[in-house]
C-alpha cells in the first residue's frame, strides 16, 4: 500500500506541472504539436499510474508507467532528434495507411540512441537511467511475463510500490519540462525545475 502523504504530495505535483500546458508553444509546427501532445499523454498516463496505485492495482499502473516512459521519450525525441519524415508520419490524419506507415518508427532504444547526442543532458540521464533500470521488468509487465507472474502470486514489497510512484513522478517533470520548453518561455521552464527541490521527498535520489 503506498502511504498517503506520498500519494498526496504526488497528487500536487501532478497538479502543478499542469501548467507547462497552459501555454502553446512558440509557434504550430507539426514537430512542436507532435512534442506537446506526446508530453501530454505522457502526464496522463503518470496520473494512471498513481490512480492504480492508490487502488492497488499494481500490476495494471506498472503497465501504464511503461507506457508513460515511451510517451516522454516520443515527446523529447520528435523536438530534438526526429527527422521531418517521422514527424509527417505522427502528425498525419488517422487512417489504416497512415497507421503502417507508422509501425516503422524508431523503437523506444532507437529513439534513445539518437537522444544521447542531441536532447538536452538532464532529460536524457533521466530516461536513460530509467531505461537501464526498469525497462526489461517493465516489459514483463507488459507481457505477462515472469515479473508480473511472481508479484501477483507473492504480492508487491512495499518499497516497489514507492520506487514506482516517485520514478513516475520523476518521468512526469520531464515531460512537463519538455512542454515548457516547447513555449519558448524561460521563467516556466524555471518555475518547473523548481519543482525538482519542492517535490525532492517523492522524486528519486537521481534525478
Amino acid at each position: 500500500m503506498l502511504r498517503d502523504e506520498v500519494l498526496d504530495a504526488s497528487e500536487r505535483l501532478s497538479n502543478d506541472l499542469e501548467v507547462a500546458f497552459s501555454v502553446p508553444p512558440y509557434d504550430s509546427s507539426d514537430r512542436k504539436r507532435v512534442s506537446l501532445l506526446a508530453c501530454s499523454l505522457s502526464l496522463e498516463h503518470a496520473d494512471a499510474v498513481r490512480l492504480l496505485l492508490a487502488s492497488t492495482l499494481i500490476p495494471s499502473a506498472l503497465v501504464a508507467h511503461r507506457a508513460q516512459y515511451e510517451a516522454a521519450v516520443r515527446g523529447v525525441w520528435a523536438f530534438y532528434a526526429a527527422s521531418d519524415g517521422h514527424i509527417d508520419k505522427l502528425a498525419s490524419e488517422l487512417t489504416v495507411d497512415a497507421e503502417k506507415s507508422a509501425k516503422n518508427l524508431p523503437s523506444t532504444s532507437e529513439m534513445m540512441i539518437s537522444l544521447g547526442s542531441k536532447a538536452p543532458a538532464v532529460a536524457y540521464q533521466v530516461l536513460s537511467n530509467f531505461k537501464d533500470h526498469s525497462w526489461n521488468a517493465l516489459n514483463s509487465f507488459a507481457h505477462a511475463g515472469i515479473h508480473p507472474l511472481k508479484r501477483h502470486e507473492h504480492g508487491f514489497p512495499p518499497l516497489l510500490i514507492e520506487q514506482t510512484q516517485k520514478n513516475a513522478n520523476a518521468i512526469a517533470i520531464v515531460s512537463a519540462m519538455q512542454a515548457a520548453v516547447l513555449t519558448g518561455r524561460q521563467p516556466l521552464v524555471h518555475k518547473i525545475g523548481t519543482f525538482q527541490i519542492k517535490y525532492q521527498d517523492v522524486l528519486p535520489p537521481r534525478l
